[in-house]
Formats: structure tokens, C-alpha cells, sequence
């Protein structure tokens, strides 16, 4: 029977390819579907929005830290997909009790690339997964070619009240970094709370306000345009940054309809 390694190092094993899939990841639940797995996946959590098909009709399992232990074991799963930093590790426990779960830990676009092709192997998809990885990987080559953030001194920021922003152990940071923008808080870890006046003193360039978790909207952008005077502030897909799935497919269009980011949008 197969043995997989997640990346926490637990083992699952598996006695066939799986047939009923729940998944607890979002940008996951997009990648299962592009798989062409469609009548193997049967939860979902109620982030998991795209594709909207699946949205409108998968059975609902909770949240991402917040899942519905009896409605899983109820979907009678055979493989329950998770994450580090997405999913709580006590639920996580929880849920071995009813099925193989395979645990994902993704801060850079290789460990991404990676969680792919170990997923595509795991559920009988080896070749799609196999071709979705390279496609990414060269459009990644491609932007780094001509990098759209032009080494322009950026923060990104993911919440207010309190302000919120990215480490550079993050993923978000390294796809940054990939497309050519310079993290302004790299020397921070995970999603440190700082001051809109940290922003001006590391003579920042711009200011990305991401779509999530906080949805910042055109108001934030005039509001904090005020305090930060001379820093171009701009509104940003955050699911272009920060899922690492197969949405990373349409990373190179984005960022080529977003340019130039040095002028006002």
C-alpha cells in the first residue's frame, strides 16, 4: 500500500486510490478541481469559493479553524486534505480519527510546486499535477524576467485596527519577491502588528491593501492616502498572493494587467 509524508512528517497510508475527499484548504479545493477530481471531493469548507460550482453545491464542513468534526465523519472520507497555518492542529487530531490526513506546509513558490505534485500523485493525478507545476514554474520564470514590481519598496498589508502586515517568512513575501517587489518588513516573521508611521520610516514606495483577509476597499486607499501623503496605495487580489494552488496559473496575467504599479490605479 502507499505511504505518503506530509510536511509535519506524519505518514498516511493509503489503500487505494482515494474516492471521497474533503478538503479543509481553499486554495486546495481550487487545485482538487482543476485535477479533474469532481466526484471524489465531497467537503468543503465555506472559504472554499472557487469554482463557485462547487461552492453552491458541496456539502459544507465548517471553517477553516473552525470544522464540523461530526459532519466530516459523516461524508465517510478516505483522504481529508489540510494545512499548517490554515487549519487548528487540535481539530487536525481530531479528524485523524476518521480518516488518512494529509497536512500541507507552504511559505515559498517550491514548497507550492511541491504540495501539487505530491497531491496529484496521492489522488491518481500525477501527469495534470505534473503539467500545472511546470506551467506555473514558467510563468514564474517569465515574471522574474521582467519583474513587475520593478525593485519598488513595498508593504502589504492584510488587516487594520490593528494594521497588520507580512514577514518574509511568509509566502506571500516570497511571491513578492519573485515578481520583482521588495518587502519592506522581510526582517519580520509570520503577521506582525505595526504603525502607519513603520510604513514612511522604511521609505516605502508602496502599500498593498490585500482583499483578504481584511476586504480593503477604494475607502481604505483615500483614508490611509491621508496619513501615508506620497506613497502610492493601491488595492490588491489577495488570492493572486496568497493562495498557492493552481490560482498561481493566473499570477503572470494579473500582475501584467496591474502594471504599471508606478502610477496611481
Amino acid at each position: 500500500m502507499p505511504v505518503f509524508t506530509d510536511r509535519l512528517g506524519q505518514q498516511i497510508i493509503l489503500a487505494a486510490v482515494p474516492e471521497r475527499i474533503v478538503s479543509l484548504v481553499p486554495s486546495q479545493t481550487e487545485l482538487l478541481y482543476d485535477l479533474g477530481l469532481d466526484k471524489q471531493v465531497v467537503g468543503i469548507t465555506k472559504f472554499c469559493v472557487h469554482p463557485q460550482s462547487w461552492y453552491r453545491s458541496k456539502e459544507r464542513v465548517g471553517g477553516t479553524k473552525n470544522i464540523h468534526i461530526e459532519t466530516v465523519k459523516a461524508l465517510q472520507p478516505d483522504l481529508i486534505i489540510a494545512n499548517k497555518e490554515e487549519n487548528i492542529q487540535e481539530q487536525v487530531e481530531a479528524l485523524r480519527a476518521i480518516a488518512p490526513v494529509w497536512t500541507s506546509d507552504v511559505s515559498t513558490l517550491e514548497d507550492a510546486l511541491d504540495m501539487i505534485r505530491t497531491i496529484g500523485l496521492i489522488t491518481g493525478k500525477a501527469d495534470i499535477a505534473e503539467s500545472i507545476s511546470r506551467r506555473i514554474g514558467q510563468d514564474i520564470h517569465d515574471i522574474s524576467l521582467l519583474p513587475p514590481g520593478a525593485g519598488l519598496r513595498t508593504a502589504y498589508l492584510i488587516w487594520q485596527k490593528p494594521w497588520m502586515t507580512i514577514g518574509g517568512d511568509t509566502f506571500i513575501s516570497n511571491i513578492l519577491h519573485k515578481a520583482g517587489f521588495h518587502n519592506v518588513f522581510s526582517d519580520m516573521t509570520r503577521y506582525p502588528e505595526i504603525r502607519p508611521e513603520d510604513i514612511r520610516d522604511r521609505n516605502t514606495q508602496l502599500v498593498l491593501l490585500s482583499s483578504e483577509p481584511y476586504p480593503f476597499r477604494a475607502q481604505h486607499v483615500a483614508g490611509l492616502s491621508k496619513v501615508l501623503p506620497g506613497i502610492q496605495i493601491r488595492l490588491a487580489d489577495g488570492e493572486m498572493f496568497s493562495w498557492y494552488g493552481s490560482r498561481l496559473l493566473h499570477l503572470k496575467a494579473y500582475l501584467r494587467a496591474q502594471a504599471p504599479w508606478t502610477s496611481p490605479k
